[in-house]
């Protein structure tokens, strides 16, 4: 079997808007897809979401413009060869240009095979707790508006994306754990690297009298030192928001330095399954969870969710809301169930399908081999 045709479509509906920090405009969410044709009939599907202001993102799909020449003629069972191949020596690449060309190298792989990607990268559990990833919202009382809403749902987790604002944070933390105890709802907050040392310290401790599972990103990834003091001077887990350290050895340091309660990373920052494997090895080693990311459009959320049904790492599955952003252009979709859990998509590979009429509407980038 061999790779004879790779399509590439940077996809950008007209949806609502969010941000998550009162420093960020409304973002634009663009949906990269790679679409791997074999000569044998099968194909392979990967997404990766990206999130910038002002504008769609078309660089990943312009990164890509470079890699998918490389692939046609390839044997697309061999991931681990094509990485290496598409891996730059020279300069860095775009690691989720890299992630969704492995991503649909895998999700072939698991169609050619029959089998959801989750039981070929191990199969530990067929359904995770979730909990709902809220965007920036006006106010308190529109968040425990939306709280109330969540557990009506089933939701039995939040993480808020607030202000990340010490004061402002913490006003909103108080008010929802006034209405809501911990037995009722775990809860988590985000504030996207934006904090100090002396107000990731005050969050940290207030948010650990309040009983709240973790508290994400209070600094910069790469203030490793700031996260190694900070986790030895509270009992809350803290995690690092895991978009920045995308290179495995730095990670494997990180780990080995103690700077987290968990770790934290996903598909498409790992650079697909086949380095995401070496990463959470690295995690298990340590005797850490990894809080995995699954925010994003569907094909994105889909990888995520494999990777941490298969594996085993993580506690939650993060549930993206609201749904219909991240849903444009798909038959299939992946949404919490009524008693707060999400369950591994059942078909071949992904297991999730795509409307290519919608995608290809809503297409302002799209290149092809076929054409190039």
């Amino acid at each position: 079997m061999r790779i004879e045709r790779v399509e590439v479509r940077a996809v950008a509906p007209q949806m609502q808007r969010y941000t998550w920090s009162h420093d960020l405009p409304e973002q634009y969410t663009t949906n990269t897809i790679v679409r791997i044709y074999t000569d044998s009939g099968v194909e392979g599907v990967g997404g990766v979401s990206n999130y910038t202001s002002h504008d769609y993102d078309r660089y990943t799909a312009e990164t890509l413009r470079h890699l998918i020449p490389t692939l046609v003629g390839e044997d697309p069972l061999q991931r681990e060869v094509i990485w290496k191949k598409l891996w730059s020596r020279v300069f860095p690449l775009s690691p989720g240009a890299l992630a969704a060309i492995d991503i649909a190298l895998w999700d072939l792989l698991g169609k050619l095979a029959n089998v959801p990607l989750y039981q070929l990268l191990g199969g530990a559990c067929d359904r995770i707790p979730a909990y709902a990833s809220t965007p920036l919202l006006d106010d308190v009382t529109s968040y425990l508006r939306l709280v109330d809403e969540m557990l009506e749902q089933g939701f039995r987790a939040i993480k808020f994306h607030c202000w990340c604002l010490p004061e402002k944070d913490l006003e909103l933390a108080r008010a929802v754990r006034r209405e809501h105890s911990a037995q009722e709802v775990a809860l988590m907050l985000d504030a996207e690297n934006n904090y100090d040392w002396p107000g990731a310290l005050k969050v940290a401790r207030e948010l650990e009298e309040l009983e709240f599972t973790w508290l994400e990103a209070p600094l910069m990834d790469y203030d490793l030192e700031g996260y190694r003091k900070l986790t030895r001077r509270v009992d809350i887990a803290i995690v690092p928001s895991g978009h920045w350290i995308q290179d495995l050895p730095a990670y494997a340091q990180a780990l080995r330095r103690e700077c987290w309660s968990r770790a934290r990373t996903d598909v498409t920052v790992c650079g697909g399954f086949t380095p995401a494997r070496k990463y959470l090895a690295l995690v298990e080693a340590e005797g850490m969870k990894c809080e995995i990311m699954s925010w994003g459009n569907t094909l994105v959320s889909a990888a995520n969710l494999h990777l941490m049904l298969g594996l085993g790492t993580s506690t939650y599955f993060e549930q993206s809301i609201p749904y219909e952003p991240y849903e444009y252009g798909m038959q299939d979709v992946i949404r919490t169930d009524p008693d707060g859990y999400v369950a591994a998509p059942q078909g071949p590979g992904l297991g999730v399908e795509v409307d290519w009429k919608a995608m290809e509407a809503a297409s302002l980038h799209v290149l092809d081999t076929g054409s190039m």
